[in-house]
């Protein structure tokens, strides 16, 4: 089962970057891989035991994650896990650990997955690997990037 670890710094505290990365209202305004987030199931905030939607960009196969948060530490750590049969994902987690340094905080994302057909994996998950990693680190460097603008300020709105 393919692995991936992606840290990025980041330019605020663990507690604002939490909650914009968890933001669903806000999510587009940075997220380069994505064309469309949202809480589904009923959930209307994030949480432990939210569940929300993400679909990819169209050059990406605009592919549509589902998962579950199975652990959310609100300013330290949330962890989700696919709970929907996309193209391509047999399984899919992921989680998001963040650290304050004395100025701003570090992000680091880890990811696991398999690819399916499973017949097909030997092929798919090296090529999957390469792209989640490289689109994981893109999307995190824009959220580093929009924390930088003076009015991109995460805490009470």
């Amino acid at each position: 089962m393919p692995v991936a670890t992606i840290t990025v710094e980041m330019p605020v505290s663990s507690a604002e970057v939490f909650a914009l990365l968890h933001d669903y209202d806000r999510r587009l305004e940075w997220d380069t891989l994505l064309r469309s987030a949202r809480l589904t199931r009923g959930s209307t905030k994030a949480g432990k035991g939210a569940c929300s939607l993400c679909i990819g960009s169209r050059k990406l196969g605009g592919i549509g994650i589902e998962t579950r948060y199975v652990s959310f530490d609100e300013g330290r750590l949330a962890a989700v896990r696919m709970i929907n049969e996309p193209p391509l994902f047999l399984n899919f987690a992921a989680s998001i650990r963040h650290e304050d340094r004395a100025k701003g905080s570090i992000a680091t994302y880890k990811l696991r997955f398999e690819a399916k057909p499973r017949w097909l994996a030997w092929l798919l998950e090296p090529v999957m690997t390469i792209v989640l990693k490289a689109e994981t680190r893109k999307r995190l460097r824009a959220l580093s990037r929009f924390l930088s603008k003076p009015a991109a300020s995460t805490i009470g709105t």
